[in-house]
């Protein structure tokens, strides 16, 4: 199995998963590259995940369908609680979504939106699980909570930190360097944030992606899955959060973030 991110628009990434046959992929919010990717290496498409409703994820979903085969249930999954093109077949939290002989646990995440989920692979593809995400986790950052509340986004966040160490993480945005900025200024001491911030500065210098990333460096890296580190809620203080409850720790890193420069 190979595991290829695709890029699209400005910044996304469309995760592919090929066996040299077929080919799944995760968020198609642009049909394009898909198409092009499948007709360059032969392959017929098995299948689409989608975590979200946002159209940069969703926006490819209808010029690919007749490319999907024609199964009960529908080879494209999405989220139980939100607007999707139709139709779709819906998955929640505990679901197993089979797809070319690979089994994705459903994973419900809210907070950047109502409904968000993301898709856990523990075996199958190399030799450590994968994550995808979709805008709920990033490297060094997480999404905006448009529909959700920090209380929703923190716990989200808190089942993706306790996943093995050794998962790739592959977040739907090439956000790295902006986020690991900010998390330099939240911790300005944390070596692995500057360490990680270098080498992903040389390799969007050489053209290449930043992810994915693991979920054990991004419990080094990342500050909204740090809200308990000691330093954390000391910036977070200093920024004006109520107390240092973790929930109010990460509510005004969101904030401050969102008005980061």
């Amino acid at each position: 199995m190979n595991l290829v991110a695709l890029s699209a628009f400005s910044d996304n990434y469309i995760w592919m998963i090929d066996d040299g046959r077929q080919a799944l992929v995760v968020d198609p919010g642009d049909a394009a590259p898909v198409e092009a990717a499948l007709d360059a290496r032969g392959l017929e498409l098995a299948g689409i995940l989608v975590t979200h409703h946002h159209a940069d994820h969703v926006g490819g979903v209808n010029a690919l369908r007749p490319r999907l085969p024609a199964t009960d249930p529908l080879p494209l999954f999405g989220p139980q609680a939100e607007r999707l093109p139709e139709p779709v077949t819906r998955v929640a939290e505990g679901q197993l979504v089979t797809l070319m002989g690979l089994h994705f646990e459903v994973i419900e995440v809210p907070g950047h939106t109502a409904g968000h989920i993301a898709y856990l692979l523990r075996q199958g593809v190399g030799d450590a699980p994968v994550l995808f995400c979709g805008d709920t986790l990033f490297s060094g950052g997480c999404g905006r909570l448009f529909e959700g509340t920090p209380a929703q986004m923190h716990q989200s966040l808190a089942k993706l930190a306790a996943l093995p160490g050794n998962t790739r993480v592959c977040c739907a945005h090439e956000y790295t360097l902006s986020n690991l900025r900010f998390a330099a200024a939240v911790e300005p001491g944390n070596t692995a944030v500057q360490d990680h911030l270098h080498w992903c500065e040389h390799q969007r210098a050489e053209g290449r992606s930043t992810l994915p990333s693991t979920v054990s460096l991004e419990r080094e890296i990342n500050p909204f899955l740090r809200s308990e580190a000691p330093a954390v809620v000391r910036a977070a203080r200093d920024q004006g959060a109520a107390d240092a409850s973790p929930v109010a720790v990460f509510a005004t890193l969101r904030e401050w973030k969102n008005r980061f420069r």
